[in-house]
């Protein structure tokens, strides 16, 4: 039997005996339908991994206790930062999702001239806490025990005044592609614009600021493919792919 793997956003330690939020005890009771007492894996995104056992107090209170580590997750030798162009409902989802599936270590939503989602205020709050919650469930899912970081969404030019070290600007018009690259070292920032792509102005810009624009193959890639394929190909050359 498969044992339920879950985020918890309090600090977890053995022998501790902690309440589960709503979204946790939803999926254990009506989805799932786990009994009393059934095992569970517990993580805080820390790093490690706890066993724990269900402890159900009622329709809506559900609760575990904590029992020893059984896993801990060492950071990645490549630290991959991913700025992406803010894309239309289920298309940032995706990329969000897929991208910590492959190993993201930070995620920065942007503001571009060409994003068609207009987010502001209690609008804007409830979307990063949507997204926040999609990166949850996709650690769960891939065994993540290192929570990546989402940033708070930003226009693309205050991202670019802050932005430091080596990156990579996604560009279809670029000549070179990421072999032609010397290895990174510890860290690779990659940037990905919206549906339509960065508006000229913004694609110099990041030129000028530093981002090596490249390009992936001879195909025009959507906004929800590049980054997937940029960092599978950059996990394949530099990350952790070959590791066991």
């Amino acid at each position: 039997m498969r044992i339920s793997r879950i985020f918890s956003p309090e600090p977890l330690h053995s022998g501790g005996h902690i309440r589960l939020d709503g979204t946790a005890t939803r999926h254990l009771l009506q989805v799932l339908r786990l009994a009393n007492g059934s095992p569970l894996v517990l993580f805080d995104g820390s790093g490690d991994d706890y066993a724990a056992e269900l402890d159900i107090q009622g329709k809506n209170d559900c609760r575990a206790h904590i029992g020893e580590i059984v896993r801990s997750e060492q950071p990645p030798a490549l630290r991959i930062h991913l700025a992406l162009g803010i894309s239309r409902g289920e298309r940032m989802d995706f990329a969000i999702q897929k991208a910590v599936e492959l190993g993201v270590w930070s995620l920065a939503p942007l503001f571009t001239e060409r994003t068609l989602v207009q987010l502001k205020g209690d609008r804007l709050d409830t979307r990063q806490a949507h997204w926040q919650g999609v990166l949850r469930h996709a650690c769960e899912q891939s065994g993540r025990s290192l929570l990546p970081e989402l940033h708070t969404a930003q226009p693309l030019a205050n991202w670019l005044d802050t932005f430091e070290g080596q990156g990579v600007l996604l560009d279809h018009r670029a000549r070179l592609g990421l072999r032609q690259l010397p290895s990174p070292g510890a860290e690779i920032l990659l940037l990905v614009g919206p549906e339509g792509g960065l508006s000229e102005t913004e694609r110099l810009t990041a030129m000028e600021k530093g981002l090596q624009g490249v390009r992936l193959g001879p195909r025009i890639l959507r906004t929800e493919t590049a980054p997937l394929a940029a960092i599978s190909a950059i996990q394949t050359l530099w990350g952790d792919f070959d590791q066991a």
